[in-house]
């Protein structure tokens, strides 16, 4: 995915009401730009960190930029932008860098499907199982090379997990991916120390057959390309949390 348009870059002055970022350019002019990413943004939202924007498309919208990425490390440029992620994701199987997604002749985005949520792509093929897919971004601060989903407590997360879990009960096939948006991860493990909820969801679903996959980006202010797999670590214990 190449970004139509150059992307201005400026320096990080702050995130907040989640929606919301201040940025200065290399001129000195102060911008408040809106911030596509609800989590905590763990490690991607220092002040004084470069950062990326890109135009609004709508010229009349209220903030005339949207923050795409961040250097969250010397060298390390991340995607925040998870709105991103499903496109980036199709991109890569219909572009055949998903080997174990290959086979599908068609892919339907935002699918309805169990509990009154829809499906980020639902893939469909003669001869093949339906195939519902949900795409995860990762863009929390990593340790040792290691990225962790979530970043924050996401009972809706822990909701799909259980709704794929169905659907495979029911005869089809359901993946849950990981879209890695920083080049200094090697393996996903879910972030149990945030959400210990969210790690016994996803073990319970790797349980009744949900499959899990993590895919790799390449970063750089002319576009992302999801280009690598990468292991997803799932540890057997889980720890308690605080309401039990």
């Amino acid at each position: 995915m190449h970004f139509p348009t150059p992307l201005l870059e400026a320096r990080l002055l702050r995130r907040y009401q989640r929606f919301l970022v201040d940025v200065e350019t290399a001129d000195g002019q102060l911008l408040t730009a809106h911030c596509p990413n609800t989590g905590s943004m763990q490690g991607c939202k220092e002040p004084g960190s470069r950062v990326w924007l890109s135009p609004a498309a709508n010229p009349a919208r209220k903030l005339a930029w949207t923050w795409e990425l961040v250097e969250a490390a010397p060298g390390v440029i991340v995607g925040v932008h998870t709105g991103r992620s499903n496109a980036l994701v199709r991109e890569a199987i219909e572009c055949g860098r998903v080997p174990e997604l290959a086979g599908y002749t068609m892919i339907r985005p935002e699918v309805k499907y169990g509990e009154g949520s829809r499906i980020d792509l639902l893939l469909s093929g003669a001869g093949r199982r339906d195939c519902y897919l949900e795409v995860k971004n990762v863009t929390a601060a990593v340790e040792g090379r290691i990225g962790y989903f979530p970043d924050a407590v996401t009972t809706r997360g822990a909701r799909h997990l259980r709704e794929m879990s169905a659907m495979v009960a029911a005869g089809h096939r359901a993946v849950l991916v990981f879209c890695v948006q920083r080049g200094d991860v090697d393996a996903v493990r879910p972030a149990d120390h945030i959400d210990p909820d969210y790690g016994r969801a996803l073990r319970a679903a790797l349980a009744a057959g949900v499959e899990v996959l993590a895919l790799g980006a390449r970063i750089d202010p002319q576009g992302i390309e999801l280009v690598r797999g990468m292991a997803v670590e799932v540890p057997a214990s889980c720890p308690v949390s605080a309401g039990d």
